[in-house]
């Protein structure tokens, strides 16, 4: 869908025309449609919001980067980021991004969370983001927090294992509306 230098293949605008035609289609509500992806998946939900900020109401952004140069569109959207900050390549992208998005003025919570948290500590973790009542929330993995002791698997690649796990982000994300 896109490439590393962040070129949308032909599948972006599909993806995008698929959407809409499926709204269109079925009962959907098209003020409450939502994206999330990790990795290069966050990469083609952020490059959505960028060409069509008026598809989805929120998106859920784990481990991914776009340049910040074209990121802030992004500073109207309801956004959740999560990246771990020993990835040392989407790291640094979503806190350029998170940049971009407060330059323009929009309110960003941050947090630093602890990747081997239990469901009650992230539900605390959580709830606390939430009651800042901002429209982008930015947290991150504390470094060494997410990859199981023994295990091979990248940083990069473990994020996802944990983040899609945390209930309160899925329920923040489908309380938004456009």
């Amino acid at each position: 869908m896109i490439d590393d230098n962040y070129e949308p293949s032909t599948l972006f605008e599909a993806t995008a025309n698929l959407v809409r035609s499926v709204t269109q289609e079925y009962s959907i509500d098209p003020d409450r449609l939502y994206t999330t992806g990790q990795s290069m998946g966050a990469m083609m939900s952020l490059g959505l919001n960028i060409r069509y900020p008026d598809l989805f109401a929120a998106a859920f952004i784990v481990a991914g980067q776009w340049p910040e140069t074209q990121a802030a569109p992004l500073a109207q959207r309801k956004l959740w980021i999560l990246v771990s900050a020993d990835d040392t390549k989407a790291y640094p992208g979503e806190q350029a991004i998170t940049e971009v998005i407060r330059d323009q003025g929009t309110q960003v919570s941050t947090a630093l969370w602890d990747g081997r948290s239990t469901d009650a500590e992230f539900a605390a973790d959580v709830r606390s983001m939430k009651a800042q009542r901002t429209p982008v929330n930015f947290a991150a993995f504390e470094t060494g927090t997410v990859v199981p002791s023994g295990s091979t698997t990248s940083v990069h690649m473990a994020t996802w294992q944990v983040a899609y796990t945390i209930p309160g982000i899925r329920d923040w994300i489908m309380r938004q509306s456009r």
